[in-house]
């Protein structure tokens, strides 16, 4: 019997392989006494015990109040560092002002905005290793020309190398998910990644792939002046291009 009852409104599936839990936390790459380690959403802390062999600061952010009254319970040392949030609604930088390592068996319901916000907070970051939905693992990896490219492709390898580690089957959870999961590693890039503006980049990348279909001439018409669209980059699809066409096309319009 579990300690903690998984709630299915908060996509909650519980890790339940001390293997797979310690290869989760093996795969951290910075980890040390001058950093943080943020684990997101540590449910009954499966994951964390391992995390603990670490020599750095560890910090757990949970929305589940039963959650968080259980690890209260379970690490007392931690009691200090167990924070009960949104974790959509924090900004790491004020947890700590050390480099920081985002860890975590991420909630499938919010994997997506938990990727933006990754990217929204890349510059206090250090790793960010998830296990995600493999569908959603495969689409951050995704090569242009395949269904699985999109916004996240484009974004993601703009700013991080990544690498898809392992997969991981259902069996290992409680309750166990109708997906398969996989394990991914997000390193922000040191350099070479875009240098115009994020956000002005991701409105571009957003806008085009609203129609992916489409050729970015047609996507952007209502947005962009014929002169603009008449370069030959726009005669091409979103789903065909690598970020750093899209960065391209951001020189033009400034």
């Amino acid at each position: 019997m579990l300690p903690v009852r998984p709630k299915k409104q908060l996509g909650q599936h519980f890790l339940n392989d001390p293997n797979i839990a310690r290869k989760i936390a093996d795969s951290l790459q910075y980890a040390s006494e001058s950093s943080t380690i943020v684990e997101i959403g540590p449910g009954s802390g499966f994951l964390t015990q391992f995390l603990l062999e670490f020599p750095s600061q560890l910090l757990l952010i949970e929305t589940d109040r039963e959650s968080v009254d259980y690890l209260n319970e379970r690490f007392p040392l931690l009691k200090e560092n167990i924070f009960h949030r949104d974790v959509l609604k924090v900004n790491l930088s004020d947890f700590s002002d050390r480099p920081i390592s985002v860890i975590g068996n991420m909630p499938y319901n919010i994997s997506g905005p938990l990727l933006f916000m990754a990217l929204d907070q890349r510059e206090m970051i250090t790793e960010w290793v998830g296990m995600l939905q493999k569908e959603v693992a495969e689409r951050i990896v995704a090569k242009p020309s395949t269904k699985a490219y999109g916004i996240p492709s484009v974004l993601l390898q703009a700013y991080f190398d990544i690498e898809l580690l392992f997969n991981v089957p259902p069996s290992v959870f409680i309750p166990p998910p109708k997906v398969n999961s996989a394990v991914v590693r997000l390193i922000p890039k040191k350099s070479g990644f875009p240098a115009c503006d994020y956000q002005k980049l991701k409105a571009l990348v957003k806008t085009a792939f609203n129609q992916r279909r489409k050729t970015m001439r047609n996507s952007l018409k209502s947005v962009l002046s014929p002169e603009i669209l008449s370069a030959p980059l726009f005669t091409r699809r979103p789903e065909e291009l690598v970020w750093q066409e899209f960065e391209e096309m951001m020189k033009l319009l400034d």
